[in-house]
């Protein structure tokens, strides 16, 4: 895979704080991005999506969730992904057939804004991406 830029998708982002292994082809993705001083960028999205999810208890992280997003931001290579209106607009208006749910579409969103790759193991995002509307990559 190029040095291109990366999006982590939530749970990726979840699986590689929590220290559970990755697929061969996404963690040399990962290295690859990190050794060449490109970025790997998580979405705001994903701090609201994770807050929900332990305030729902539909996952236990080994920590409070805003102290699991500093140490996402804290992981060499990673940046904050911009969340602007025109990536909100645009998650209204993607093209194809993407997943309905509003946290996917603004990283689908973000992703296309920032020409990155996302880095996922949902199958809804993962088809997307076979459906050539995005470069996604299993995680």
């Amino acid at each position: 895979m190029s040095e291109t830029a990366l999006l982590l998708d939530t749970h990726a982002a979840i699986w590689i704080t929590e220290g559970l292994p990755l697929a061969t082809k996404a963690r040399e993705a990962i290295d690859a991005v990190q050794h060449a001083g490109s970025t790997i960028f998580v979405s705001p999205i994903s701090a609201w999506e994770v807050g929900l999810l332990v305030s729902r208890n539909r996952i236990g992280l080994s920590m409070r969730p805003e102290r699991w997003f500093q140490n996402v931001l804290a992981i060499p290579g990673v940046e904050l992904a911009k969340l602007t209106p025109d990536i909100l607009i645009e998650s209204s208006f993607l093209p194809g057939t993407p997943p309905r749910d509003p946290a996917d579409r603004i990283i689908i969103a973000t992703a296309r804004d920032i020409g990155a790759t996302l880095v996922t193991r949902d199958r809804l995002l993962l088809d997307y991406g076979a459906s050539g509307q995005i470069k996604a990559l299993a995680c």
